[in-house]
């Protein structure tokens, strides 16, 4: 067992096993081998001593400030790592003003690295572009949501995004093995050992926390310690967030494709996430129109129902009136006749000249339209035959179809 002494622990005997296990060298980094595998260029750039500006978008535990702090070390510059909960802009330019020196006085570059870049806001993200531009800091950013909404344009301009991923099963195997080798002492069973990496779902904090959580209860991990050491895991997502959109999306899809076992799933994420139940009702509403429409006109009367339903009851009740909608919705026949009808004529009024209303489908309300042969030729008739004879389109789109319905 590691002691007080123990000179390999590089002063981190008090630190969190995630930290006292985080990598010193690239070869020993774990995951994203899309950006850094065996050749690829962010890899070969790190090596060769160069970096530039850089936003690392991805889910917590994947990396993203291990990899800042190894691009600190390869490229010898100064390493500055900060928290947008935290930090301010006061400290930015404290940290701008040091780096133009240490550039000026000793030809030594800083990386500035800012986790939770997308806690800035816009005005606060404006100060970093100056130095960026003038090559006095290397931004690294690190945010966990969509940088096209939550990142400025110009930033992200002069920067070049890498996207993080869920480690694999395969990637959390071999934390897991680190981690067994600190704790010689510890016995982790086979099933535990499965347990806690299946709970972890991608993120190597909450594993290597697990693990020394489970260490620290008993000299023998069983499943039922590891079932213990591993507290009930919140679900990664925002409702503001990028996560948001993702499961909504799923949602919205599973229904589409008549799964109703697929739209069960995802409901259940987003209401054990806290998802805001008239949220989900709404989305219903426009899916009930948009992609079942006139092929079952009464769902369009369920969501809606629905909707009223859940303002009325509230959660967690509402959930039953939510999961009964989007099994009917889900089984519905569907049709986007009238949704791609409507994009049609949008698409064709965008590109096409608009040409006047035919005289024959004007209102004559005055003498004078009547004259300017306003309404002639139309009568009110349930004649079918007589209603084939009008046209109900301008002129160069009178053979055009909107509305086709599949047979």
């Amino acid at each position: 067992m590691p002691n007080l002494f123990d000179k390999n622990l590089d002063g981190k005997i008090f630190s969190p096993l995630a930290e006292k296990l985080r990598p010193e060298t690239l070869e020993d980094f774990v995951g994203q081998k899309h950006i850094l595998g065996r050749g690829k260029p962010l890899q070969t750039l790190i090596k060769n001593g160069f970096i530039s500006s850089a936003i690392f978008w991805g889910p917590p535990g994947v990396g993203k400030t291990t990899l800042a702090r190894l691009i600190a070390k390869y490229t010898k510059a100064n390493f500055v790592e900060f928290s947008a909960v935290t930090s301010g802009v006061q400290e930015v330019r404290k940290v701008i003003k040091e780096a133009e020196e240490n550039l000026s006085l000793y030809k030594t570059k800083t990386i500035l690295f800012v986790d939770e870049i997308h806690r800035f806001n816009k005005a606060q993200q404006d100060a970093f572009l100056p130095s960026v531009e003038k090559g006095i800091i290397v931004l690294i950013g690190a945010t966990t949501e969509n940088p096209s909404f939550e990142v400025n344009a110009p930033l992200i301009s002069r920067s070049q995004v890498f996207v993080f991923y869920n480690l694999t099963e395969k990637d959390l195997k071999i934390l897991v093995s680190r981690a067994l080798n600190y704790y010689k002492h510890i016995k982790f069973d086979a099933n535990a050992i499965d347990h806690l990496i299946r709970s972890a779902d991608g993120d190597a904090r909450t594993l290597l926390n697990s693990i020394e959580l489970a260490s620290k209860i008993s000299h023998h991990v069983t499943l039922k310690i590891a079932e213990g050491a591993v507290q009930r895991k919140a679900i990664y997502y925002d409702k503001k967030g990028d996560w948001h959109y993702d499961t909504i999306s799923a949602f919205i899809k599973s229904m589409r494709g008549s799964s109703p076992d697929g739209a069960l799933y995802w409901l259940a994420r987003m209401i054990k996430a806290g998802e805001d139940p008239v949220f989900i009702a709404r989305r219903m509403v426009v899916f009930s129109s948009e992609d079942i429409g006139n092929a079952q006109p009464t769902a369009l009367v369920v969501a809606t129902n629905c909707l009223q339903a859940v303002h009325m009851v509230g959660m967690p009740e509402a959930g039953i009136l939510l999961a009964q909608c989007a099994t009917y919705l889900s089984n519905s026949k569907k049709s986007r006749a009238s949704y791609d009808g409507l994009m049609a004529a949008l698409k064709d009024i965008d590109e096409e000249n608009l040409e006047p209303v035919p005289l024959h489908l004007r209102n004559a309300s005055t003498k004078l339209m009547k004259d300017l042969d306003y309404g002639k030729g139309y009568r009110w008739t349930d004649d079918a035959d007589f209603q084939k004879t009008l046209d109900f389109l301008p002129l160069k789109l009178r053979r055009k179809k909107y509305y086709i319905e599949k047979e």
